[in-house]
């Protein structure tokens, strides 16, 4: 009699709707579980690098075409892709191509990382604090808007020909959208969350760490985005401007000794690692802490 009951007890359980959701959630958790396997290389490679590949190669037999086919005939207008695959070449053998790239990485890095540590306590404080806001907030969206090649001249004129300059140019391109991206970002934050926060005692310096910073990630990253394609564009345009023997040879510097060699694979060497740098450190840097901060908010969803 006692184990009927106590059938007829789970049953009625089993009936009630918390149980229905309990089961329908550990449904969801399971698929859910199923999606974050891991991929196949084959899967991320059609996925992922082979449409690249096919983007690449269509340029170079367009390219190629337009030498091949006299459509374009001038080699000081077009060199074709083995004039500038020599180039690579011989830049290689000399022992200059890696000197090239790390000139200007190693500058575009730690010009950055100087503008990170500059613009996100700027940032912080223009969101949080309404006087500060109304005093600096619409210079740092109009700096932002400036040509980075305007700070060239002055900022040779102020430190001379030296690294200093360097760094004062990525500076004054870099801190702007560093900080107007964490303003935009600290300005999308529920104001549910300010106020859990305040309940739960994370005021100050504590609430900015616990829970403005990441709430405020995602736009805070589009901010480190557009901060590192600004300290890039500005570093060239110091290396191509300013030049001296004591700066080495960065790729803007390669750019403008191509010009004035008249050398077209030369500049096409320059602008196409310039293109390659960028894009290498936006996949290895940027693309997988985006991955990540959507990943950990559930937004992140697998084709």
């Amino acid at each position: 009699m006692a184990s009927t009951e106590t059938t007829d007890a789970s049953v009625k359980d089993d009936a009630r709707p918390g149980a229905a959701l309990g089961g329908l959630e550990a449904g969801l958790d399971a698929l859910e579980s199923q999606a974050s396997g891991r991929t196949p290389f084959r899967r991320t490679f059609l996925d992922k690098i082979f449409p690249p590949m096919v983007a690449v190669a269509l340029v170079l037999v367009i390219w190629q075409a337009l030498i091949s086919l006299n459509i374009v005939d001038d080699p000081t207008k077009l060199p074709s892709p083995g004039e500038v695959w020599a180039e690579v070449e011989n830049a290689w053998l000399q022992g200059t191509l890696l000197d090239y790239i790390w000139t200007s990485v190693s500058r575009g890095l730690l010009g950055f990382l100087l503008a990170l540590a500059i613009g996100t306590p700027l940032g912080m404080l223009v969101a949080r604090v309404k006087f500060v806001r109304a005093a600096i907030g619409p210079i740092l969206s109009g700096l932002q808007s400036l040509p980075s090649v305007a700070w060239v001249p002055p900022a040779v004129l102020w430190l001379g020909l030296n690294n200093s300059m360097m760094y004062a140019v990525i500076l004054l391109g870099a801190v702007p959208s560093i900080a107007n991206g964490l303003v935009s970002g600290i300005d999308q934050v529920p104001p549910l969350f300010l106020r859990a926060g305040r309940t739960m005692g994370a005021t100050g310096l504590k609430g900015a760490r616990y829970v403005v910073m990441p709430a405020a990630l995602p736009g805070y990253l589009a901010g480190l985005k557009q901060g590192w394609a600004f300290s890039w564009r500005s570093l060239m345009a110091a290396e191509i401007i300013a030049s001296s023997p004591d700066l080495g040879v960065g790729l803007g510097q390669l750019l403008e000794n191509g010009r004035n060699a008249s050398s077209m694979p030369m500049v096409f060497l320059a602008i196409l690692l310039i293109l390659i740098v960028g894009i290498a450190i936006d996949l290895l840097i940027f693309s997988p802490l985006e991955r990540a901060v959507l990943r950990s908010r559930g937004l992140l969803v697998k084709g």
